[in-house]
Protein backbone atom coordinates (compact mmCIF):
# COMPACT_ATOMS: atom_id res chain seq x y z
CA UNK A 1 0.00 0.00 0.00
CA UNK A 2 1.38 3.69 -0.92
CA UNK A 3 1.92 5.67 2.11
CA UNK A 4 2.22 9.62 2.24
CA UNK A 5 5.26 11.08 3.21
CA UNK A 6 6.46 9.69 7.11
CA UNK A 7 7.08 12.67 9.95
CA UNK A 8 6.10 11.58 12.93
CA UNK A 9 7.77 14.70 14.26
CA UNK A 10 5.22 17.01 12.40
CA UNK A 11 2.31 14.09 13.24
CA UNK A 12 3.12 14.85 17.02
CA UNK A 13 2.44 18.62 16.58
CA UNK A 14 -0.76 18.00 14.72
CA UNK A 15 -2.04 16.10 17.89
CA UNK A 16 -1.35 18.59 20.35
CA UNK A 17 -3.12 21.08 18.27
CA UNK A 18 -6.01 18.96 17.41
CA UNK A 19 -5.91 17.99 21.38
CA UNK A 20 -6.26 21.58 21.80
CA UNK A 21 -9.36 22.11 19.30
CA UNK A 22 -11.35 19.18 20.90
CA UNK A 23 -11.14 20.76 24.31
CA UNK A 24 -12.15 24.07 23.23
CA UNK A 25 -14.36 23.60 19.88
CA UNK A 26 -15.51 19.76 21.41
CA UNK A 27 -17.47 21.31 24.38
CA UNK A 28 -20.83 22.46 22.18
CA UNK A 29 -21.56 18.73 21.42
CA UNK A 30 -22.11 17.49 24.94
CA UNK A 31 -23.59 20.91 25.85
CA UNK A 32 -26.67 20.12 23.48
CA UNK A 33 -26.67 16.63 23.97
CA UNK A 34 -28.41 17.62 27.20
CA UNK A 35 -30.27 20.67 26.36
CA UNK A 36 -31.01 19.31 22.88
CA UNK A 37 -34.18 17.06 24.16
CA UNK A 38 -34.90 18.88 27.00
CA UNK A 39 -35.18 22.13 24.87
CA UNK A 40 -36.97 19.94 22.13
CA UNK A 41 -39.88 18.94 24.54
CA UNK A 42 -40.54 22.04 25.57
CA UNK A 43 -40.71 23.77 22.00
CA UNK A 44 -43.06 20.68 20.42
CA UNK A 45 -46.39 19.93 21.27
CA UNK A 46 -45.63 15.69 20.56
CA UNK A 47 -43.07 14.59 23.17
CA UNK A 48 -42.05 11.99 20.70
CA UNK A 49 -40.50 14.55 18.73
CA UNK A 50 -38.64 16.06 21.92
CA UNK A 51 -35.37 14.71 20.69
CA UNK A 52 -35.71 15.45 16.72
CA UNK A 53 -33.52 18.34 17.17
CA UNK A 54 -30.27 15.69 18.25
CA UNK A 55 -31.04 14.00 15.47
CA UNK A 56 -30.86 16.53 12.93
CA UNK A 57 -27.66 17.49 14.30
CA UNK A 58 -27.22 13.74 13.70
CA UNK A 59 -28.43 14.21 10.20
CA UNK A 60 -26.77 17.31 8.81
CA UNK A 61 -23.69 15.69 9.63
CA UNK A 62 -24.54 12.22 7.71
CA UNK A 63 -25.58 15.05 4.36
CA UNK A 64 -22.36 16.48 5.14
CA UNK A 65 -19.20 14.28 5.27
CA UNK A 66 -19.41 13.06 1.70
CA UNK A 67 -19.23 16.64 0.44
CA UNK A 68 -16.78 17.65 3.09
CA UNK A 69 -14.32 14.88 3.11
CA UNK A 70 -14.07 15.71 -0.47
CA UNK A 71 -13.63 18.96 -0.39
CA UNK A 72 -10.79 18.17 2.07
CA UNK A 73 -9.21 16.00 -0.57
CA UNK A 74 -9.04 18.60 -2.47
CA UNK A 75 -8.64 22.05 -0.55
CA UNK A 76 -7.24 20.34 2.92
CA UNK A 77 -8.23 19.72 6.04
CA UNK A 78 -7.54 23.12 7.65
CA UNK A 79 -10.19 24.48 4.85
CA UNK A 80 -12.89 21.92 5.73
CA UNK A 81 -12.33 22.43 9.65
CA UNK A 82 -12.91 26.19 9.00
CA UNK A 83 -16.05 25.37 7.29
CA UNK A 84 -17.21 23.44 10.17
CA UNK A 85 -16.46 26.06 12.80
CA UNK A 86 -18.32 28.50 10.73
CA UNK A 87 -21.13 26.58 10.80
CA UNK A 88 -21.28 25.42 14.60
CA UNK A 89 -21.59 29.39 15.12
CA UNK A 90 -24.18 29.84 12.46
CA UNK A 91 -26.12 26.39 13.40
CA UNK A 92 -26.49 27.78 17.35
CA UNK A 93 -27.35 31.43 16.29
CA UNK A 94 -30.51 30.25 14.66
CA UNK A 95 -31.16 27.46 17.33
CA UNK A 96 -30.70 30.68 20.10
CA UNK A 97 -32.83 32.09 17.28
CA UNK A 98 -35.53 29.54 17.67
CA UNK A 99 -35.54 29.41 21.13
CA UNK A 100 -36.06 33.56 21.20
CA UNK A 101 -39.51 33.32 19.26
CA UNK A 102 -40.42 29.76 20.62
CA UNK A 103 -40.45 28.40 17.06
CA UNK A 104 -39.76 24.40 16.84
CA UNK A 105 -39.32 24.62 13.30
CA UNK A 106 -36.15 27.05 13.45
CA UNK A 107 -34.23 25.53 16.40
CA UNK A 108 -34.35 22.17 14.13
CA UNK A 109 -33.26 24.16 11.67
CA UNK A 110 -30.37 25.12 13.64
CA UNK A 111 -29.40 21.38 14.75
CA UNK A 112 -29.24 20.48 11.24
CA UNK A 113 -26.89 23.70 10.40
CA UNK A 114 -24.75 22.69 13.29
CA UNK A 115 -24.53 18.72 11.77
CA UNK A 116 -21.30 20.39 9.41
CA UNK A 117 -19.48 20.82 12.97
CA UNK A 118 -20.16 17.51 13.74
CA UNK A 119 -19.30 16.20 10.64
CA UNK A 120 -16.27 18.09 10.70
CA UNK A 121 -15.46 17.50 14.14
CA UNK A 122 -14.81 13.74 13.29
CA UNK A 123 -12.30 14.17 10.41
CA UNK A 124 -10.03 15.36 13.64
CA UNK A 125 -9.19 11.92 14.02
CA UNK A 126 -8.43 11.07 10.10
CA UNK A 127 -6.08 14.40 10.10
CA UNK A 128 -4.16 13.07 13.43
CA UNK A 129 -3.41 10.30 10.90
CA UNK A 130 -2.62 11.73 7.88
CA UNK A 131 0.58 12.40 7.81
CA UNK A 132 1.60 9.62 11.03
CA UNK A 133 3.89 6.08 10.79
CA UNK A 134 1.69 3.00 10.67
CA UNK A 135 3.05 2.01 14.21
CA UNK A 136 1.89 5.73 15.60
CA UNK A 137 -1.65 5.78 13.91
CA UNK A 138 -3.54 4.14 16.78
CA UNK A 139 -1.83 6.63 19.26
CA UNK A 140 -2.29 10.02 17.36
CA UNK A 141 -6.22 8.53 16.67
CA UNK A 142 -6.60 8.14 20.62
CA UNK A 143 -4.56 11.00 21.58
CA UNK A 144 -6.93 13.13 19.37
CA UNK A 145 -9.89 11.39 20.66
CA UNK A 146 -8.37 11.87 24.23
CA UNK A 147 -8.92 16.02 23.56
CA UNK A 148 -12.57 15.48 24.40
CA UNK A 149 -12.17 14.44 27.88
CA UNK A 150 -11.41 18.56 28.74
CA UNK A 151 -14.06 19.29 26.76
CA UNK A 152 -16.40 16.74 28.65
CA UNK A 153 -15.77 18.26 32.17
CA UNK A 154 -16.00 21.99 31.07
CA UNK A 155 -18.87 21.73 28.32
CA UNK A 156 -21.43 20.36 31.09
CA UNK A 157 -20.57 22.37 33.87
CA UNK A 158 -20.15 25.06 31.63
CA UNK A 159 -23.66 24.05 30.78
CA UNK A 160 -24.43 24.43 34.61
CA UNK A 161 -23.53 27.98 34.55
CA UNK A 162 -25.25 29.47 31.07
CA UNK A 163 -28.50 27.42 31.24
CA UNK A 164 -31.09 29.58 33.19
CA UNK A 165 -28.43 32.42 32.51
CA UNK A 166 -31.56 33.81 30.37
CA UNK A 167 -34.86 34.68 30.25
CA UNK A 168 -35.05 32.50 27.95
CA UNK A 169 -34.76 28.78 28.84
CA UNK A 170 -31.16 27.42 27.42
CA UNK A 171 -30.87 30.51 25.41
CA UNK A 172 -27.61 30.74 27.20
CA UNK A 173 -26.18 27.81 26.31
CA UNK A 174 -25.94 28.37 22.64
CA UNK A 175 -24.74 32.48 23.17
CA UNK A 176 -21.59 30.58 24.80
CA UNK A 177 -21.69 27.96 21.65
CA UNK A 178 -21.32 30.22 19.20
CA UNK A 179 -18.01 32.37 21.19
CA UNK A 180 -16.52 28.86 21.31
CA UNK A 181 -17.03 28.26 17.53
CA UNK A 182 -15.68 32.30 16.55
CA UNK A 183 -12.80 31.54 19.13
CA UNK A 184 -11.48 28.14 19.00
CA UNK A 185 -11.25 27.76 15.34
CA UNK A 186 -8.25 30.25 14.92
CA UNK A 187 -6.42 27.15 16.15
CA UNK A 188 -6.62 25.46 13.24
CA UNK A 189 -4.36 27.86 11.84
CA UNK A 190 -1.08 26.05 13.89
CA UNK A 191 -2.23 22.82 11.90
CA UNK A 192 0.56 21.63 9.60
CA UNK A 193 -1.32 19.35 6.99
CA UNK A 194 -1.15 18.44 3.09
CA UNK A 195 -3.53 20.67 1.57
CA UNK A 196 -4.69 17.56 -0.89
CA UNK A 197 -3.53 15.22 -2.83
CA UNK A 198 -1.66 16.58 -5.01
CA UNK A 199 1.76 15.10 -6.14
CA UNK A 200 3.51 17.45 -3.61
CA UNK A 201 2.21 15.62 -1.03
CA UNK A 202 1.68 11.59 -1.97
CA UNK A 203 3.47 9.40 -4.24
CA UNK A 204 1.53 9.10 -7.75
CA UNK A 205 -1.10 6.73 -7.53
CA UNK A 206 -0.77 3.87 -9.68
CA UNK A 207 -3.69 3.13 -9.55
CA UNK A 208 -7.52 5.09 -10.14
CA UNK A 209 -9.16 4.80 -6.32
CA UNK A 210 -11.82 1.47 -6.21
CA UNK A 211 -14.95 2.20 -6.72
CA UNK A 212 -17.39 2.17 -3.72
CA UNK A 213 -18.73 -1.55 -4.64
CA UNK A 214 -15.41 -2.62 -4.45
CA UNK A 215 -14.20 -0.64 -1.11
CA UNK A 216 -17.36 -2.21 0.21
CA UNK A 217 -16.10 -5.88 -0.63
CA UNK A 218 -13.16 -5.19 1.59
CA UNK A 219 -13.64 -7.03 4.74
CA UNK A 220 -12.11 -5.19 6.55
CA UNK A 221 -13.85 -1.95 5.18
CA UNK A 222 -17.26 -3.73 5.79
CA UNK A 223 -15.96 -4.71 9.54
CA UNK A 224 -14.51 -1.55 9.96
CA UNK A 225 -17.76 0.74 9.23
CA UNK A 226 -20.43 -1.75 10.95
CA UNK A 227 -18.50 -1.93 13.80
CA UNK A 228 -18.26 1.84 13.57
CA UNK A 229 -21.67 2.24 13.14
CA UNK A 230 -23.10 0.46 15.74
CA UNK A 231 -20.65 1.92 19.03
CA UNK A 232 -21.51 5.07 17.78
CA UNK A 233 -25.29 4.57 17.19
CA UNK A 234 -25.86 2.49 20.51
CA UNK A 235 -23.66 5.00 22.44
CA UNK A 236 -26.01 7.78 20.45
CA UNK A 237 -29.37 6.07 21.21
CA UNK A 238 -28.80 5.67 25.42
CA UNK A 239 -26.94 9.39 25.65
CA UNK A 240 -29.73 10.87 23.75
CA UNK A 241 -32.07 9.40 26.26
CA UNK A 242 -30.49 10.23 29.10
CA UNK A 243 -31.39 13.48 30.41
CA UNK A 244 -34.77 12.84 29.62
CA UNK A 245 -34.82 9.18 31.89
CA UNK A 246 -33.21 11.09 34.68
CA UNK A 247 -35.64 14.23 35.06
CA UNK A 248 -38.25 11.77 34.35
CA UNK A 249 -37.41 9.91 37.08
CA UNK A 250 -37.41 12.83 39.60
CA UNK A 251 -33.81 13.76 39.63
CA UNK A 252 -32.64 17.82 38.52
CA UNK A 253 -31.17 18.68 35.24
CA UNK A 254 -28.16 19.48 37.17
CA UNK A 255 -28.02 15.80 37.90
CA UNK A 256 -28.01 15.23 33.85
CA UNK A 257 -25.58 17.62 33.29
CA UNK A 258 -22.92 15.79 35.92
CA UNK A 259 -23.94 12.25 34.21
CA UNK A 260 -23.45 13.48 30.49
CA UNK A 261 -20.29 14.60 31.82
CA UNK A 262 -19.30 11.42 33.57
CA UNK A 263 -20.08 9.45 30.55
CA UNK A 264 -18.14 11.92 27.61
CA UNK A 265 -15.14 11.67 30.20
CA UNK A 266 -15.68 8.14 30.17
CA UNK A 267 -15.91 8.60 26.12
CA UNK A 268 -12.17 10.41 26.38
CA UNK A 269 -10.21 8.91 28.88
CA UNK A 270 -9.40 5.58 28.00
CA UNK A 271 -8.03 7.00 25.05
CA UNK A 272 -4.89 7.19 26.57
CA UNK A 273 -4.23 3.98 26.77
CA UNK A 274 -6.20 2.48 23.61
CA UNK A 275 -4.09 3.16 20.68
CA UNK A 276 -1.17 1.13 22.83
CA UNK A 277 -3.69 -1.76 23.70
CA UNK A 278 -4.33 -2.12 20.39
CA UNK A 279 -0.70 -2.26 19.33
CA UNK A 280 -0.71 -5.03 21.53
CA UNK A 281 -3.58 -7.05 21.42
CA UNK A 282 -5.09 -6.18 18.20
CA UNK A 283 -7.62 -4.08 16.77
CA UNK A 284 -10.26 -7.02 16.49
CA UNK A 285 -9.88 -8.15 20.67
CA UNK A 286 -10.43 -4.60 21.40
CA UNK A 287 -13.45 -3.63 19.51
CA UNK A 288 -14.70 -7.09 20.91
CA UNK A 289 -13.91 -6.32 24.30
CA UNK A 290 -15.76 -2.56 23.37
CA UNK A 291 -18.82 -4.84 22.76
CA UNK A 292 -19.01 -6.64 25.76
CA UNK A 293 -18.45 -3.21 28.06
CA UNK A 294 -21.40 -1.76 26.15
CA UNK A 295 -23.65 -5.16 26.74
CA UNK A 296 -22.87 -4.91 30.26
CA UNK A 297 -23.68 -1.06 30.48
CA UNK A 298 -27.14 -2.15 29.12
CA UNK A 299 -27.60 -4.60 31.99
CA UNK A 300 -26.38 -1.61 34.13
CA UNK A 301 -29.38 0.22 33.19
CA UNK A 302 -31.59 -2.33 33.45
CA UNK A 303 -31.39 -3.36 36.85
CA UNK A 304 -32.88 0.45 38.22
CA UNK A 305 -33.34 3.91 37.71
CA UNK A 306 -31.20 5.19 40.47
CA UNK A 307 -28.83 7.61 40.00
CA UNK A 308 -26.02 5.56 40.42
CA UNK A 309 -27.46 3.23 37.82
CA UNK A 310 -27.58 6.21 35.21
CA UNK A 311 -24.07 7.28 36.30
CA UNK A 312 -22.53 3.59 35.71
CA UNK A 313 -24.37 2.67 33.03
CA UNK A 314 -23.37 6.07 31.11
CA UNK A 315 -19.78 5.38 32.13
CA UNK A 316 -19.64 2.03 30.79
CA UNK A 317 -21.09 2.95 27.23
CA UNK A 318 -18.48 5.93 26.95
CA UNK A 319 -15.90 3.02 27.82
CA UNK A 320 -17.30 0.61 25.30
CA UNK A 321 -17.80 3.24 22.74
CA UNK A 322 -14.34 4.16 23.00
CA UNK A 323 -12.46 1.10 22.29
CA UNK A 324 -14.71 -0.48 19.78
CA UNK A 325 -15.41 3.20 17.57
CA UNK A 326 -11.06 4.30 17.92
CA UNK A 327 -10.90 0.39 16.77
CA UNK A 328 -13.02 0.64 14.11
CA UNK A 329 -10.84 3.83 13.17
CA UNK A 330 -7.95 2.42 13.44
CA UNK A 331 -8.67 -0.73 10.91
CA UNK A 332 -10.51 1.65 8.77
CA UNK A 333 -7.48 4.12 8.06
CA UNK A 334 -4.92 0.73 7.57
CA UNK A 335 -7.60 -0.93 4.71
CA UNK A 336 -6.92 2.02 1.33
CA UNK A 337 -4.78 3.96 -0.17
CA UNK A 338 -4.11 7.83 0.29
CA UNK A 339 -5.62 8.74 -2.90
CA UNK A 340 -8.40 6.81 -1.37
CA UNK A 341 -8.72 8.64 1.76
CA UNK A 342 -11.55 11.36 0.75
CA UNK A 343 -13.70 8.76 -0.67
CA UNK A 344 -13.50 6.20 2.05
CA UNK A 345 -13.57 8.43 5.11
CA UNK A 346 -16.71 9.45 3.49
CA UNK A 347 -18.38 6.75 2.32
CA UNK A 348 -17.64 5.68 6.56
CA UNK A 349 -18.81 8.53 8.39
CA UNK A 350 -22.06 9.02 5.84
CA UNK A 351 -22.94 5.33 6.72
CA UNK A 352 -21.93 5.76 10.58
CA UNK A 353 -24.12 8.91 11.00
CA UNK A 354 -27.04 7.00 8.88
CA UNK A 355 -27.28 5.32 11.18
CA UNK A 356 -27.01 7.51 14.27
CA UNK A 357 -29.33 9.43 13.30
CA UNK A 358 -31.76 6.64 13.29
CA UNK A 359 -31.00 5.73 16.28
CA UNK A 360 -31.59 9.46 18.14
CA UNK A 361 -35.00 9.21 16.21
CA UNK A 362 -35.83 6.10 17.45
CA UNK A 363 -34.75 7.13 20.95
CA UNK A 364 -36.97 9.45 21.44
CA UNK A 365 -39.57 7.59 20.10
CA UNK A 366 -38.75 4.49 22.27
CA UNK A 367 -38.44 6.74 25.66
CA UNK A 368 -41.50 8.90 25.19
CA UNK A 369 -43.91 6.78 23.33
CA UNK A 370 -43.28 2.88 24.30
CA UNK A 371 -45.05 1.84 27.65
CA UNK A 372 -46.63 3.85 30.15
CA UNK A 373 -43.91 5.37 32.15
CA UNK A 374 -40.90 6.70 32.02
CA UNK A 375 -39.01 3.77 33.09
CA UNK A 376 -40.93 1.43 30.70
CA UNK A 377 -39.58 3.67 27.78
CA UNK A 378 -35.68 3.67 29.62
CA UNK A 379 -36.00 0.08 29.49
CA UNK A 380 -36.61 -0.16 26.17
CA UNK A 381 -34.25 2.01 24.92
CA UNK A 382 -31.25 -0.54 26.81
CA UNK A 383 -33.33 -3.45 25.37
CA UNK A 384 -32.67 -1.98 21.14
CA UNK A 385 -29.50 -2.27 21.84
CA UNK A 386 -29.28 -6.17 21.41
CA UNK A 387 -29.58 -6.90 17.85
CA UNK A 388 -27.12 -4.80 16.75
CA UNK A 389 -24.60 -5.77 19.42
CA UNK A 390 -24.74 -9.22 18.24
CA UNK A 391 -24.31 -7.81 14.65
CA UNK A 392 -21.07 -6.11 15.49
CA UNK A 393 -19.60 -9.40 17.24
CA UNK A 394 -20.58 -11.04 14.22
CA UNK A 395 -18.50 -8.81 12.26
CA UNK A 396 -15.72 -8.85 14.50
CA UNK A 397 -15.46 -12.66 14.25
CA UNK A 398 -15.91 -12.92 10.39
CA UNK A 399 -12.70 -10.97 9.90
CA UNK A 400 -11.11 -12.90 12.33
CA UNK A 401 -11.85 -16.13 10.69
CA UNK A 402 -10.74 -14.47 7.52
CA UNK A 403 -7.79 -13.38 8.73
CA UNK A 404 -6.83 -16.80 10.01
CA UNK A 405 -7.31 -18.24 6.54
CA UNK A 406 -5.04 -16.17 5.28
CA UNK A 407 -2.23 -16.75 7.55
Amino acid sequence: MIEVVINDEQAKRNVAVLIAVQAILGCQLPMMFVIGGLAGGMLTKNLCFATLPISLIVFGSMTTAPWLSALMQKRGRKFGFFVGAIAGALGALVSGYGLYISSFTVFCLGSFVTGTYMSAQGFYRFAASDIASKAFRPKAISYVMAGGLISAIIGPQLNKVVIDASVVPFLGSYLVIIVLNLVGMFLFLLLRLPKGTSHQNMIAAPDPPRSYTELLSDPRIIVSIVCGMVAYSLMNLVMTSTPLAVVGCGFTKNNANDIVSAHVIAMFLPSFFTGHLINRFGVEKIMGIGLLILAAAGIVALSGVQLSNFFLALILIGIGWNFSFIGATTLLTNSYAPHERGRVQGLNDAIVFGCVTIASLASGGLMNCTGGTVIEGWAAVNYAMTPFLLLAGTAILWLTIIKKRLI
